[in-house]
């Protein structure tokens, strides 16, 4: 059957922002359920669960590690777009922006079925690998990379190739004149988008629950977890931490990235 599409807009918009409406909803519920006045103890007992720990140590290895990674090639294919002058540039753009545009749980899936195969193909040789840290973090790769190339190539954007060809003529090589004269340029946005990136991946449960397995578990998708059998205090602190520091963390972002004004 084929939804209608009012229902494929709402899944799409609700799929995007289905970890911010959780973590936003377990804080309303925070501030709002039996109001008796400010505490820290709650904090306290969070900091103390072992699942906490454990939690909070897959999700900090795997957004580096991802963000470590996107940054790098994402920061490559945005100087690329912004260079243009090959072949392939529109479907490359158009792969780049499917990431961001197509609902998390139809990523999620297409990255589930992806595993599958290479798994069933691999078994074939001997080999095998289960859903874990390592399938988590390529996929939180797939969908970084389109936020630091398309962050990037839109800081690039106000500057010409004449640049470039300065430096050619005062003698540099091309990798010269990417490190020295385009890669400083452009450094704003690089960080602008490897922190929206490590943002993401920090605050990602759909992909995450669906490559992750049984036995490794990230904040957001210990959170879900906890939430089934009931939503607690320390769930509700949990929840804080997480919507306040990706505010921050976004606002960071924006700040970097945003365009350079032109002096007078």
């Amino acid at each position: 059957m084929v939804a209608s599409p009012p229902t494929g807009i709402f899944v799409d918009i609700h799929s995007k922002n289905a970890s911010w409406w959780r973590h936003s909803h377990l804080f309303y519920q925070a501030v709002r359920a039996n109001w008796t006045g400010f505490t820290t103890h709650w904090y306290s007992v969070l900091f103390a669960r072992p699942d906490v720990h454990e939690a909070v140590s897959h999700t900090l290895e795997v957004a580096m590690l991802s963000t470590l990674v996107s940054t790098v090639l994402g920061t490559l294919v945005g100087f690329g777009l912004w260079r243009g002058g090959f072949t392939g540039r529109i479907p490359l753009t158009f792969l780049l922006v499917m990431p961001i545009v197509i609902p998390d749980v139809v990523m999620g899936v297409m990255l589930l079925m992806f595993y599958a195969i290479v798994r069933g193909l691999l078994e074939r040789t001997g080999w095998t690998f289960e859903n874990g840290f390592w399938t988590v973090m390529l996929a939180h790769v797939s969908f970084q990379i389109s936020y630091v190339a398309l962050t990037v190539r839109s800081r690039l954007a106000g500057y010409g190739r004449e640049l470039e060809e300065a430096a050619a003529d005062l003698g540099a090589t091309p990798v010269q004149s990417f490190l020295q004269v385009v890669l400083p340029l452009a450094l704003p946005g690089v960080l602008g988008g490897a922190l929206l990136a490590f943002t993401l991946s920090l605050d990602d449960f759909v992909v995450t629950y669906f490559t992750s397995g049984s036995g490794f578990k990230t904040l957001p998708v210990l959170i879900y977890t906890a939430v089934k059998k009931g939503v607690t205090p320390d769930i509700n602190a949990l929840s804080t931490l997480l919507v306040l520091f990706t505010v921050v963390m976004i606002v960071l972002a924006n700040l970097l990235s945003r365009p350079r004004k032109e002096q007078g």
